[in-house]
C-alpha cells in the first residue's frame, strides 16, 4: 500500500527495515527534513530511496560539497532529493575525512549525478569512485587545487589576461 503523506519518520522506518539501524541519524535542526548517512551506506540508502514505491525519490536536484576546515578535519558531500509524486524533499548528508575525501557515485541511480558529482570533484577535490567520467568541469584542465577548500591559495592564473570595458 503506498501511503499519502511521507515523512522524515516513515522514511527512516523505511531504510532500517530495509537496510538495518546504525547508519543513520536525522537532522532535525533545518529544513528541508536531513538524514547524515554513513558514506559506506549511501549506495543501499539511495537505491532504497529511488525504487521503493512508498519513497521514490525520482529527482537528484543538487550536490555540492562543504569543507568544514583544516581544524574539523572534515567535509561534507550533500544530497538534494525530491519525490515528485509525493512532494516531498529530503536531503542527505555524509561525512568524510578531508584527508582524501571519498564517496561511491550515485550515478547509475539518477543520471543528474553526472556533472553535479564532477563541479563537487573540481571545486573541492572530493573523489566520486566509480564516476563514467571524473574530470574538471569549471576549472581549466591544468588547474591546481581545488577552489572552494578553505585553506586553498589563490593561483595568478589569468595574471595576463587584460579586460577592457
Amino acid at each position: 500500500m503506498i501511503p499519502t503523506t511521507m515523512t522524515i519518520d516513515t522514511i527512516v522506518s523505511l531504510l532500517n527495515d530495509k537496510i538495518g539501524a546504525d547508519y543513520v541519524r536525522v537532522d532535525a535542526t533545518g529544513t528541508p527534513a536531513t538524514l547524515v548517512v554513513n558514506h559506506e551506506k549511501l549506495v543501499a540508502v539511495c537505491t532504497v530511496l529511488r525504487e521503493d514505491a512508498s519513497t521514490y525519490f525520482d529527482m537528484l536536484s543538487c550536490v555540492t560539497g562543504i569543507d568544514n576546515g583544516v581544524q574539523a578535519a572534515t567535509m561534507e558531500v550533500v544530497y538534494n532529493l525530491y519525490s515528485i509524486p509525493y512532494n516531498f524533499q529530503l536531503m542527505i548528508r555524509v561525512m568524510l575525512p578531508r584527508e582524501n575525501p571519498a564517496v561511491e557515485s550515485l550515478t547509475h541511480i539518477w543520471k543528474s549525478a553526472d556533472w553535479l558529482e564532477r563541479e563537487v570533484f573540481d571545486m573541492y577535490g572530493i573523489i566520486f569512485h566509480n564516476h563514467p567520467d571524473l574530470r574538471r568541469i569549471l576549472m581549466p584542465a591544468d588547474w591546481e587545487g581545488y577552489p572552494l577548500r578553505k585553506d586553498y591559495q589563490h593561483q595568478e592564473y589569468y595574471r595576463d589576461i587584460r579586460v577592457e570595458y
